[in-house]
């Protein structure tokens, strides 16, 4: 059984930075896709990034586009968001999450969520 852990969250100012990383562990680790979501207090989770394990593919949410960056490194089954210029608006539980098939768009597992916030 294949375990998702985040790490890297954390107190940061306005226009900071932080990077988030996501470490599988467990199992057999071959995902189609690691994706990160957020969710803001009394908010609904929202998609924030996705990159294709394989290809590298990558997409954002118009919201973190040209701040932040979804990264993998597959050697060490671990996904990374560099999220830079941070926004109190970025405040949020972010959590890493995969599919291990692109023609299913249910998530095979789920990371327990790290808290960032950003605040001045």
């Amino acid at each position: 059984q294949v375990q998702l852990v985040e790490s890297g969250g954390g107190l940061v100012q306005p226009g900071g930075s932080l990077k988030l990383s996501c470490t599988a562990s467990g199992g057999t680790f071959s995902p189609y896709c690691m994706d990160w979501f957020r969710q803001a207090p009394g908010k609904k989770r929202v998609f924030v990034a996705s990159i294709t394990w394989s290809a590298g593919q990558i997409s954002y949410a118009d919201a973190v586009k040209g701040r932040f960056s979804i990264s993998r490194d597959a050697a060490k089954n671990t996904g990374h968001l560099q999220m830079d210029n941070l926004k109190p608006d970025d405040t949020a539980v972010y959590f890493c999450a995969v599919r291990n098939y692109g023609f299913r768009f249910e998530y095979d597992y789920w990371g327990q969520g790290t808290q960032v916030t950003v605040s001045s």
